[in-house]
């Protein structure tokens, strides 16, 4: 899995190296604020009955465009980002089951391809790439405490704290965006996370074989240019005329 990791990172700046080679040239900077909702499940194995967990998520957004490859605009997205996920699991006797919250510091670096308008008007997007977390933070709820008929016993993860603090995979999605002339960009955007790497330890002694984090995220955020590409000598002098 790490030299999976590995391969989509060398494929990242591959890919730029080669638009750098016959693109126009840009040097478009965004900074912003970025916000919304996470939908998680952790991937148990042995499989546990689990709904999706909501969350928040919240962060800052640097983009820096580099290149036009034809109608593309391709450059690199990197985030800052305050997360919360775990898991809720079913309970067929209580709506107050067991449900464990993790809070994670997320850095997503990506490659972003657009098509649409560069400034004013409608943009549509792509973004994949690697995502790395730490856990800082993790509650639990037991609302089945309460019920003298389901203490028999704690299951396994609930008495595990997070074990593997460090957390990296996936992650990508499609969104729009809408710019102004004047440099200030609204986006929504829907994406999916896969772990790559598991919250407890799996070796053979270990409950668990996988426990990895899977998240749907959706998301809304606003940069504003604090650079943009000066436009080339011809059209500054069919401006002036």
């Amino acid at each position: 899995m790490r030299r999976l990791a590995l391969a989509l990172l060398l494929s990242f700046f591959t890919v730029h190296f080669l638009f750098a080679q016959v693109g126009e040239q840009r040097t478009d900077l965004s900074v912003g604020l970025n916000g919304g909702i996470v939908l998680n499940s952790v991937s148990f194995n042995p499989t546990i009955k689990q709904k999706m967990k909501v969350g928040p998520t919240v962060g800052i957004t640097a983009r820096y465009i580099c290149e036009k490859y034809f109608s593309l605009h391709c450059g690199f997205q990197g985030e800052i980002n305050f997360t919360s996920v775990g898991w809720k699991e079913n309970n067929e006797t209580s709506e107050k089951g067991y449900q464990r919250t993790i809070h994670y510091v997320n850095v997503p670096l990506l490659a972003s391809l657009g098509y649409g308008r560069e400034r004013g008007g409608l943009k549509g997007f792509l973004v994949v790439g690697p995502q790395l977390g730490f856990c800082i933070g993790e509650a639990e709820k037991d609302g089945a405490r309460f019920y003298s008929a389901q203490l028999a016993g704690r299951s396994d993860q609930h008495d595990l704290k997070v074990q593997r603090k460090f957390e990296y995979g996936i992650t990508g999605g499609l969104g729009l965006e809408f710019s102004t002339k004047s440099g200030h960009r609204f986006i929504v955007e829907g994406r999916y996370f896969y772990g790559l790497s598991d919250i407890f330890s799996n070796t053979k002694k270990d409950p668990f074989g996988r426990s990895a984090n899977s998240t749907i995220i959706a998301k809304v955020s606003y940069l504003f240019d604090v650079k943009k590409t000066s436009p080339p000598l011809t059209q500054k002098v069919k401006s002036e005329k």
